[in-house]
């Protein structure tokens, strides 16, 4: 049966600080694969629980039939089991039950015609690779982010439900899984909405819906007829600013002209009313007139500025200015050429052959492979955050770790004070403007870091990084552009091709580990480690 569309009508809700995320929303999503994007914060993850029916409008309605699956973006260590990490942790307790004996209505009522729900995951596990021995009820812990992405996109798969509402599913997911997702996509029948800064992925979709302040808006068409059209939008946008800024300096010569023209005839008049012989009577109707001609020339060219002052606002409201994502750190002092140097080093996790690395001044390391594979582990052990099992890691200059769990960057603490604990010697006012070139705002750097989104999370974290003091001149990045949005990862991107330091990066983004432009790769295996000059 094909799905219906997910219709939002009049939508408005609140967060609960009390700021309003959306008004009077409405649009409607048809059953086709669709990308939905939109700059960190917009609300994304928020409108795609609404649509779910995981929270509910203040005000309006969401209307669809049949069954909605969520997958949110999971979070890393991923919590509970692996079944509720697959989204169906409530339908194996259910069958658990019944096997157990329960005859209660409800339990069957969950399990509904999916009686095999159990052999389909195992079945689509061992598919995917993953670990032969691998229970729904085990821990998630044990997983990888790779590994924890597949199993929650599992879930999806199996669910047998009309709509897919998919957060950020190419998250962590090495290039293997990638393309195994992409295929994926493309055989899904029902209604799809993916929320997602992955190019290639969005390159899969029907059409692009973009969320923004002015609410939602409908591109057809894949990721490059998005980009395409937008950047001729913004093309637009930028000739209609500088035709507004030319009227409006146009406006401003008027006025300033007009002034000097009348403080010249006033002065003549006066000069004339000295020397003329005229009853004062006839020289005070003179003034009058003259006063008169000149407050009505002046209400004119003041409704002409104020008309010229706002099509200049409006015009430059309608230039959406990517945040410039100003991270260069400061200058330390020069060690030697060699930075980092690991000698028979052995992974705790992941592959089980030695290592030897010598990082030295300018080398840029990209670190690719299988999920499951050591990668994420390399760099905590190089960073010194776990312990290796067997050789030993000299550190010859500052380095800095960006990980996937953002260390740092939750729970109450604010994103300022981080920064500025990270630098306790800058000056707030320097941090705050740096913060702000982030797209950061001075409300949110003081807010919980809890409360904002990853993205934002994600910024506040390389500002930690990348201004702390010492500066780092050796950068450990773990997927550093899984939660950013388009334009944030386009500026990072920028940022990784000017780091004049030495770095090391993990990704599978194969945009970004070209932005990189590495000296070297380093392909991590089950069973060795391979170097190519190339990607």
């Amino acid at each position: 049966m094909t799905p219906h569309s997910l219709t939002l009508d009049r939508v408005s809700y609140r967060l609960a600080d009390g700021r309003a995320l959306f008004s009077d929303l409405s649009f409607s999503f048809e059953p086709v694969a669709t990308g939905l994007v939109g700059a960190n914060g917009a609300g994304k993850s928020v409108l795609a629980r609404l649509l779910a029916g995981r929270l509910t409008p203040d005000s309006g309605q969401v209307r669809g039939s049949g069954r909605v699956f969520l997958l949110p973006t999971p979070g890393y260590p991923p919590a509970g089991t692996v079944g509720e990490l697959a989204g169906v942790g409530r339908e194996l307790a259910a069958l658990a039950r019944i096997e157990a004996g329960s005859v209660d209505e409800a339990d069957f009522a969950c399990i509904g015609d999916r009686w095999d729900l159990r052999e389909r995951l195992l079945q689509r596990w061992q598919a995917l690779g993953l670990p032969d021995d691998l229970d729904p009820l085990h821990p998630a812990t044990r997983l990888s982010g790779g590994q924890a992405m597949q199993v929650a996109l599992s879930g999806a798969w199996t669910s047998g439900a009309g709509w897919l509402i998919l957060d950020e599913p190419s998250n962590h997911l090495d290039t293997h899984h990638r393309q195994q997702l992409y295929a994926q996509l493309q055989q899904w029948r029902g209604g799809l909405l993916a929320i997602s800064h992955d190019r290639e992925l969005l390159g899969h979709m029907q059409q692009i819906v973009e969320l923004e302040a002015r609410g939602l808006h409908r591109y057809g068409g894949a990721w490059q007829h998005y980009a395409d059209t937008r950047a001729a939008e913004r093309e637009a946008a930028i000739a209609q600013l500088d035709h507004a800024r030319a009227q409006h300096r146009q406006q401003q010569r008027s006025a300033r002209e007009q002034h000097q023209r009348q403080q010249q005839r006033q002065a003549r008049g006066n000069r004339d009313a000295k020397q003329a012989n005229q009853a004062p009577i006839l020289l005070g109707r003179q003034k009058q007139r003259a006063e008169a001609t000149h407050a009505r020339a002046q209400q004119v060219q003041a409704e002409r500025l104020q008309a010229s002052s706002e099509q200049l606002r409006a015009a430059a409201s309608a230039v959406h200015v990517a945040p410039e994502l100003a991270l260069f750190a400061v200058e330390g002092e020069r060690s030697s050429a060699r930075l980092l140097q690991a000698q028979d080093l052995l992974l705790p996790h992941g592959c089980g052959v030695p290592l030897q690395l010598d990082i030295r001044r300018g080398q840029r390391i990209a670190v690719v492979g299988d999920n499951g594979t050591g990668k994420s582990t390399l760099l905590r052990v190089l960073a010194g955050q776990l312990p290796a099992r067997a050789g030993h890691v000299q550190r010859h200059a500052p380095l800095a770790l960006l990980d996937q769990q953002l260390l740092g960057m939750s729970g109450e603490r604010s994103i300022l004070d981080t920064v500025q604990a990270a630098n306790p010697t800058a000056d707030p006012g320097e941090l705050r403007t740096r913060l702000a070139l982030l797209g950061l705002d001075a409300q949110r750097i003081q807010r919980p870091a809890a409360s904002l989104s990853d993205g934002e999370r994600v910024k506040g974290a390389l500002a930690s990084v990348l201004y702390a003091a010492p500066a780092p001149q050796l950068l450990l990045l773990d997927e550093p552009g899984n939660a950013l949005d388009l334009s944030a990862l386009q500026a990072l991107e920028e940022l990784l091709a000017a780091w004049p330091g030495a770095l090391v990066m993990v990704s599978h983004d194969h945009h970004l580990l070209q932005a990189l432009q590495p000296t070297q790769v380093l392909h991590v295996r089950s069973d060795g480690w391979q170097w190519r000059d190339a990607l």
